[in-house]
């Protein structure tokens, strides 16, 4: 089995168990941020999620590197879908929604665009804002 046949099949797994763990008709956040793979696949986030907290950010960004573990910990401590997208990888994304400059956070509700943070913020900080939204 090749890496991305091993990859599709956990991909699968977890999207089963958020399926089985739908409270009402909405799925409960994974504790671990998602890796967006394309336009299609942020779109299905932003429907089957309530709050998801995108970080638009890059490999070679310092900044970005460093809120690593602040992204993690809201993953697993938040309501909150998040969902990471490298600018660029996804190039079409970040243009979409005028993110210029790495890390850019974009919190959605409902679908819709409610707040944007550009560079490092605070775990508390985030979490607040994601709270406010939940």
């Amino acid at each position: 089995m090749s890496e991305a046949d091993e990859l599709d099949e956990i991909r699968e797994q977890k999207a089963e168990e958020l399926r089985e763990q739908a409270d009402g008709g909405v799925a409960v956040a994974p504790d671990e941020p998602i890796h967006v793979e394309g336009a299609d696949h942020f779109e299905d986030l932003l429907s089957e999620y309530d709050v998801v907290f995108v970080d638009f950010y890059a490999d070679w960004c310092g900044p970005c590197k460093m809120l690593e573990p602040t992204v993690e910990a809201l993953a697993a401590e938040t309501e909150a879908a998040i969902a990471k997208v490298d600018v660029d990888q996804h190039q079409g994304l970040a243009s979409q929604f005028q993110v210029q400059g790495v890390p850019t956070m974009i919190l959605f509700a409902d679908g819709e665009a409610v707040e944007q943070v550009v560079g490092v913020r605070d775990e508390d900080s985030l979490a607040q804002l994601i709270a406010q939204h939940a």
